[in-house]
C-alpha cells in the first residue's frame, strides 16, 4: 500500500512543508523498534522534491528570471489519482495569488494542472475509474475574486504574499467551499466544472444554502454514481455582532451546525474501478528518505538573491523585478514588479506597478503583516483592473 504524508517546519518566520511518499509493509515478527508487536512498517521512503529539478522561478545564464510552469513544485499534499498513476497536490502558483491542484506523474514526471480558475480550490478526491476528480473549492463565492481575478499576472509577487493570500479564503473558522465536480482532464477554456449541490432553492436548510460551506475530503462511492462530503453552518464570529452577517438558525435535526451530503449522480452509469498502477518503490522525480535523513532547503530564490531582474513574456512585453531582502536573515521581505505590455499566453496583457512587502509576527510564523500596493492593468481578450488606494491595503 503506497501513502502519501507531509511534515512541516519553520524557518525564518516562513513554513515550509516536505511531502513524502512510501508504502506500508506488514511486519509479523518485528526485531527492533519500541513495540514488538505485528505491526506495519514504513518502507521505501521518498522525499518529494529533486534536488537537481527546475525551479518555477529561475534566474538563467543571461541573469534574467524565468517561469518554468513544468517544474515540480509541491505545498501541500493531496493523495493520487484514482489509478495511483500521478500524485495529487496544491502547488506553487502560475498565476499571481491563484492556488491550483496539479498532479505528478509517478513514472515521468510530467506535471499537469488540474484547476485554472481564479477562486481557491483545496481538498481533492479522484473517481475510482480515473474519469473524474471533485474538489472543494471557492469558485462561484468570489472570496477570493478581489485578489486573483486578474488573469495572466505570473507569480512573482507570490514569493511574499502566498501564505497571507491562501488564508483570505477563510474567515476564520468558516470556509466558503463547494463541492466542484470536474472531467479528469481538469479546467480548460471556458470549461470550469459543475458545482455538485447547485440545485435548490437557495433557502435556509437547502443544498445550494450558501451559509452551508464545504469542510475537507470529498469522496467517491465505490461505483462513481455518488459523491459524498461535509459541510457546517457559519456560526459566530463569523456571523452576528458587528458582522453584518445575521447568524443563521440551523434547520438540521437538533439544531446541529453540520451535515454530512450525499450527492447522487443519476445519470451516470455505474463504473468500475480502473487497474491499480504499479507505482515503483523510488521515484525518479524525488529523493530517497532513510532514516535520519534531513531535509532539504526548498527556499530556492528567496535567500541572497536580492536584486533587479527582467522576466520576459513568452508571448511579449517584460517585467522588471526588484527583490529586497532582509539584512539578517538574507531573505527577501519586499518584491516590486513593473508591467510593460507582459503576455505569457498572447491573450492576456498587463501593464502597470505592484508591489508588496511582508514583515513576519516574530513570534506567530501563521502571522504575517503585508503592506500591499497595486496599479495594474490588463487588456486583450478582458479588460481588468487591479488597484489599491493611494495609502495601500
Amino acid at each position: 500500500m503506497a501513502l502519501a504524508l507531509e511534515a512541516c517546519l519553520v524557518k525564518c518566520g516562513d513554513i515550509l512543508i516536505n511531502a513524502f511518499f512510501r508504502r506500508l509493509q506488514f511486519n509479523p515478527d518485528p526485531s527492533t523498534g519500541a513495540v514488538l508487536a505485528p505491526r506495519y512498517d514504513l518502507v521505501d521512503v521518498n522525499l518529494l522534491h529533486d534536488p537537481i529539478g527546475l525551479s518555477i522561478l529561475a534566474i538563467n545564464e543571461r541573469g534574467e528570471l524565468e517561469l518554468h510552469y513544468e517544474a515540480i513544485s509541491i505545498g501541500e499534499l493531496r493523495g493520487f489519482s484514482g489509478t495511483g498513476d500521478e500524485i495529487l497536490y496544491l502547488g506553487a502558483t502560475h498565476e499571481a495569488n491563484n492556488f491550483d491542484m496539479f498532479a505528478v506523474h509517478v513514472i515521468t514526471g510530467k506535471v499537469r494542472r488540474l484547476t485554472r480558475h481564479p477562486e481557491y480550490t483545496d481538498p481533492v478526491a479522484f473517481s475510482l475509474d480515473n474519469e473524474w476528480f471533485v474538489v472543494m473549492d471557492t469558485r462561484g463565492s468570489d472570496r477570493q475574486m478581489w485578489l486573483s481575478g486578474m488573469r495572466g499576472i505570473p507569480p512573482l509577487v507570490d514569493l511574499v504574499t502566498a501564505n497571507a493570500a491562501a488564508s483570505t479564503r477563510n474567515n476564520r473558522h468558516r470556509r466558503f467551499f463547494q463541492p466542484i465536480l470536474i472531467d479528469r482532464h481538469g479546467d480548460r477554456g471556458e470549461y470550469f466544472g459543475q458545482q455538485v449541490n447547485n440545485r435548490g432553492t437557495g433557502l435556509d436548510g437547502s443544498p445550494n444554502d450558501p451559509n452551508w460551506n464545504g469542510r475537507a475530503d470529498p469522496t467517491f462511492s465505490y461505483n462513481g454514481a455518488k459523491i459524498v462530503y461535509w459541510q457546517t453552518l457559519v456560526t459566530a464570529p463569523a456571523c452576528g455582532g458587528i458582522n453584518p452577517l445575521p447568524c443563521p438558525e440551523s434547520t438540521a435535526q437538533g439544531g446541529r451546525t453540520y451535515r454530512v451530503m450525499l450527492a447522487r449522480l443519476f445519470d451516470r452509469k455505474l463504473t468500475a474501478p480502473a487497474a491499480v498502477f504499479d507505482v515503483p518503490g523510488f521515484l525518479l522525480c524525488a529523493t530517497p528518505f532513510p532514516p535520519g535523513s534531513g531535509f532539504p532547503d526548498h527556499r530556492g530564490l528567496l535567500p541572497g538573491l536580492a536584486g533587479t531582474y527582467t522576466l520576459r513574456g513568452k508571448a511579449s512585453g517584460l517585467a522588471n523585478a526588484t527583490f529586497l531582502a532582509d539584512s539578517t536573515s538574507n531573505f527577501i521581505h519586499t518584491v516590486s514588479v513593473k508591467y510593460d505590455n507582459y503576455s505569457d499566453d498572447g491573450e492576456h496583457i498587463i501593464n502597470g506597478l505592484e508591489s508588496v512587502t511582508f514583515t513576519p509576527d516574530s513570534t506567530n510564523p501563521w502571522i504575517s503583516h503585508l503592506d500591499w500596493y497595486s496599479d495594474l492593468e490588463g487588456s486583450g481578450v478582458a479588460t481588468a483592473t487591479k488597484k489599491t488606494g493611494l495609502g495601500g491595503f
